[in-house]
């Protein structure tokens, strides 16, 4: 393996399953995995629950390396690091089954690593991450695509996605076909501001940061890794954020994720975005965001990133099997 730094860009795994609408029913559905049973599927990936925050429709968990959700038909887990992320798809889809729930929807997204010889199997490419997830998912999820958007050194957004027929993006309710998913990654953070993730206490950096103004109604789970390093996920109501930082020089890494809905006041996404950029101040950074529907999410973020001097310098957007359409933009600071 490569002796390299810590590698902050995550990979991200979104799993649907068929199931009672929880709306309808209050099933808790997937919910109900024993914990010991998720803490032997997140040991296969090489990571482990280091703090954890629920409501009434999820259950929120920061793991050592990036962060795991679990709603009652849909598990969404992301782990940065050397992790072996993929090497939880067969054990989950198991788990799921001997609760009565088939699976009906995979979707998988990471960046471009910024240490990829230290990258392990089955994530030395992402040839071979795709050759495993199309031997690994059942046949049944016949609609697969993948997709390289916007090669490039620095910034590339690599897309699978599988589904059954007709399964559609979510089985949760009739709203999620109106939701949107929102992925930025930043590279080459502000230094001085990127001290601020060193010394372990996670609510002291939420605090002096402005972390917990990005969204004041969330509520916070927050773990700050020593000597340096944090992870946070919010709550509010059925809708999660989360942001991980890796602050040292020369590597500096922070992504912030956050889902929404097209029906939301189009200066909500703007007024978080414009909150995240001027915590870390990045010199480039990336942002995915992910619809069932076309609808204006991109001209939102554009608009965010003029307010805050991020230039954009590619757009490139496809559609894909149950994630609807995907558009992908890279940005830089204008000063650079």
């Amino acid at each position: 393996m490569a002796v390299s730094g810590f590698e902050g860009f995550e990979k991200r795994l979104e799993l649907h399953f068929s199931g009672d609408d929880p709306a309808l029913t209050g099933s808790m559905g997937l919910r109900r995995l024993d914990f010991s049973l998720l803490e032997q599927v997140l040991h296969v990936v090489q990571c482990s629950v280091v703090s954890a925050v629920a409501n009434q429709y999820f259950d929120a968990y920061v793991l050592s390396e990036s962060s795991l959700f679990i709603y009652p038909t849909k598990i969404i887990i992301k782990t940065c690091g050397t992790t072996q992320l993929l090497k939880s798809i067969c054990p989950l889809i198991h788990l799921a089954e001997n609760l009565n729930h088939s699976i009906i929807s995979c979707k998988y997204t990471r960046g471009n690593f910024i240490f990829p010889l230290s990258q392990p199997f089955p994530h030395t490419s992402f040839s071979e991450e795709v050759s495993f997830l199309e031997d690994n998912l059942p046949k049944k999820l016949a609609n697969r695509k993948a997709t390289v958007m916007n090669s490039s050194k620095s910034h590339a957004w690599h897309v699978f996605t599988a589904s059954v027929s007709g399964s559609g993006v979510s089985a949760e309710s009739k709203a999620a076909a109106y939701a949107y998913t929102v992925e930025v990654c930043m590279t080459d953070l502000d230094r001085v501001l990127a001290r601020r993730f060193f010394g372990g206490n996670g609510k002291l950096m939420t605090e002096i940061t402005g972390i917990s103004n990005i969204n004041p109604k969330a509520l916070i789970c927050d773990f700050g890794f020593d000597p340096c390093g944090y992870s946070m996920n919010g709550i509010d109501g059925d809708r999660y954020s989360t942001i991980h930082v890796t602050p040292e020089d020369g590597y500096s890494y922070a992504s912030f994720e956050c889902v929404g809905s097209v029906f939301d006041d189009d200066d909500d996404l703007v007024r978080m975005l414009r909150k995240v950029v001027k915590i870390f101040r990045p010199a480039k950074m990336s942002v995915a965001t992910s619809t069932s529907r076309a609808n204006d999410v991109s001209t939102r973020v554009n608009n965010a990133m003029k307010m805050v001097g991020m230039k954009c310098r590619s757009f490139n957007a496809d559609d894909f099997p149950a994630a609807g359409n995907v558009v992908f933009q890279t940005f830089t600071a204008a000063r650079r």
